[in-house]
């Protein structure tokens, strides 16, 4: 994909990526599905650069599911030490270029070297202006719903806002994507056709987009590139019908 087709004014603020398939590319490869996990590095790589060239605002990546908790002990073990190692190596050429990195979820669940690395990490790009890349970790969007329900609530129970101040715009404030904006465009890599519990509220309109024949450490910039293209194909009406949204964009 050329980046000369893209339209640098039609572009998705928001991306958020499904990163799925790791352990069945390692499958297909003869090796353990960490092996994946390690290969899936340079996908992420690659689409954070991707997302730079472009000018995209804010990419979201579902790195580690509540329900991943779930998987044999040795690939978690496996994953945790994977991103403790990575985000050392990869945090000063994130800050390099200018990328802010953030997480979302319930860190508190996570090893306390991962906590510290990606404390670490977020101080030293806290004030970066480019690209914010905000890793999912132990996150999903019914604990997100859920968790942002009990701050509300326990505003109302102490009077500092009134029931009838809950509307879609303060219910966003609460979630873990306060500061970012709705998705615009989720990517889902190998082959499955659902959003997993993953930005439940926040990709309420968002594209989605699934990729059958990648798995994520196939991933490159130009399936990025691809992707965006594709996006802006589509016809995002809101609700609306398609005259309606011709005449708004005239």
């Amino acid at each position: 994909m050329s980046l000369e087709k893209i339209d640098k004014s039609n572009l998705p603020r928001h991306v958020a990526v499904i990163m799925d398939g790791n352990g069945r590319w390692a499958k297909k490869q003869g090796a353990m599905r960490i092996f994946g996990h390690h290969h899936g590095i340079k996908a992420v790589r690659e689409t954070v650069e991707a997302c730079g060239e472009l000018g995209i605002q804010y990419l979201t990546l579902y790195t580690f599911s509540t329900e991943n908790w779930n998987r044999p002990k040795l690939e978690v073990d496996g994953i945790m030490q994977l991103l403790v190692s990575t985000i050392a190596k990869e945090v000063p050429e994130l800050h390099k270029s200018n990328v802010r990195l953030k997480t979302i979820g319930d860190t508190a669940s996570l090893p306390a070297k991962a906590r510290r690395e990606l404390d670490n990490g977020m101080a030293l790009t806290k004030d970066n202006t480019g690209l914010t890349l905000t890793l999912a970790l132990s996150y999903s969007g019914k604990w997100d719903i859920i968790q942002a329900t009990k701050h509300i609530a326990e505003k109302v129970k102490k009077s500092e806002i009134s029931i009838d101040d809950i509307d879609e715009e303060l219910f966003s404030r609460y979630l873990a994507t306060e500061e970012s904006p709705d998705v615009d465009l989720m990517i889902r890599t190998g082959g499955d056709h659902r959003i997993s519990n993953y930005l439940l509220w926040q990709s309420a309109y968002s594209e989605l987009l699934f990729i059958d024949d990648i798995f994520w450490p196939e991933f490159r910039k130009e399936h990025l590139f691809d992707s965006v293209y594709t996006y802006q194909l589509r016809e995002r009406r809101f609700g609306k019908t398609g005259d309606q949204v011709k005449k708004e964009t005239k």
